[in-house]
């Protein structure tokens, strides 16, 4: 419990790790998450994952805050049902959480989702913007959407918009492209947002693929006049993710610098950090700290995911 004296919301981002549900959905290539596959994707290993994650969420910032996030973006899930599922289990019934989630044209059938308190968050409005690629023969690359979900939080309307950017799978410099091209859709709707209204305050939040010092992430910093407080947060030490032990913040959260104007604002900026409560790491052996995974590659852990969510925390007035 908090022995602060202030009121702050948490806001959070969080790569689940593939959020599937256990039926074969014919348009996707979910067939690795399914009981009969070699992975075993079964429906005591789903309801676990369920709980894992829920016991997460409803942590997240609790050294600030008496309640768990108020909004919490979410990448990989497959759909509406398995999002259901995750606000309607054990440990996050009680939350009162509702969603915004619309089906993309990815590949793989992951898209992200926003949660939020309805209590305290009302939302007015949402949308979804594809991030349009070509394959070097000239074909439409399907990625996943992104999310603008706009409605009044603390008597402030707050425009988030939740993104997960082409993985770098094929090479960093190789995908670079497909993470600028996703970095120029969110400037451009960021962009039509400040026409729409006079110092709109913004919140951007992802996997993005890219640590705070890549071109994509510095070309949204610039073009749309964001504050990206996990530059500081990233450490040799600290990140959301761990590749080759090294690691790395590829979620992070950015807003428009008018959360940090403290004199006209019910909404201020107090902090940031990653969420990497030891609960969540391998204990064990030369993965230890790292986070405590679902999967290894077909090797079932049942752990949370891949990686630690990150938040900010929003002083209110």
């Amino acid at each position: 419990m908090s022995n602060n004296d202030y009121n702050a919301f948490t806001i959070a981002f969080y790569n689940i790790e593939n959020l599937f549900d256990i039926e074969n959905d014919p348009l996707t290539n979910d067939d690795d998450f399914l009981p009969t596959s070699r992975k075993r994707w079964t429906p005591k290993r789903y309801q676990n994952k369920l709980l894992k994650l829920g016991t997460v969420i409803s942590k997240i910032g609790e050294e600030n805050t008496e309640t768990a996030p108020v909004l919490i973006g979410l990448a990989e899930v497959e759909n509406s049902k398995v999002v259901s599922d995750l606000v309607r289990s054990k440990n996050l019934i009680n939350e009162g959480y509702s969603y915004v989630h619309y089906d993309s044209s990815d590949e793989r059938g992951v898209d992200v989702a926003l949660l939020y308190k309805s209590d305290v968050f009302k939302v007015e409005n949402s949308e979804t913007f594809s991030v349009y690629l070509q394959t070097e023969l000239g074909y439409q690359d399907y990625t996943r959407d992104i999310l603008l979900v706009q409605g009044k939080l603390n008597g402030e309307t707050i425009n988030v918009i939740v993104s997960h950017w082409s993985s770098r799978r094929e090479g960093v410099k190789e995908t670079e492209y497909k993470r600028l091209a996703a970095a120029n859709v969110v400037n451009s709707i960021i962009n039509k947002l400040n026409t729409e209204e006079k110092d709109a305050k913004i919140i951007v939040m992802g996997d993005f693929n890219d640590n705070p010092n890549c071109n994509s992430i510095l070309l949204m910093e610039k073009e749309s006049n964001l504050y990206n407080p996990f530059k500081t947060v990233w450490s040799r030490d600290k990140g959301s993710l761990n590749h080759n032990f090294q690691w790395n913040l590829f979620d992070q959260i950015l807003f428009s610098t008018n959360f940090l104007d403290t004199n006209n604002s019910n909404l201020d900026f107090h902090s940031a950090d990653v969420f990497n409560s030891k609960f969540l790491t391998q204990y064990h052996g030369k993965y230890k700290g790292q986070p405590f995974r679902t999967y290894v590659g077909k090797k079932y852990k049942g752990g949370y995911s891949d990686h630690f969510p990150v938040y900010i925390q929003l002083k209110t007035s």
